[in-house]
């Protein structure tokens, strides 16, 4: 589902998303990439106490091929939606 999107950061090195996050879901994963282009999540934590950020980092750092410590929130830390940076160097 997201593999244009893995293709493109691996060309380009750096990707902007809009994820939009619903928390405390059965477990995590893509549910879907809108028109809009806004990546749908469900994530497997609740949004109490950054765990929900948390588990959004690791899930995306897994489904990228890259480390944790190259995702970046660039806004909506606190927000259901957010823009998330990914690198990868």
């Amino acid at each position: 589902m997201i593999d244009h999107l893995v293709k493109a950061l691996h060309v380009r090195g750096e990707l902007r998303l809009t994820v939009r996050v619903r928390p405390s879901a059965k477990r995590t994963c893509i549910k879907r990439l809108g028109e809009d282009g806004v990546l749908r999540v469900d994530v497997a934590a609740q949004p109490e106490g950054n765990r929900a950020n948390t588990e959004l980092v690791r899930y995306l750092a897994e489904a990228f091929g890259i480390p944790r410590t190259n995702i970046d929130f660039i806004s909506g830390g606190t927000s259901r939606t957010k823009t998330v940076r990914l690198r990868m160097v």
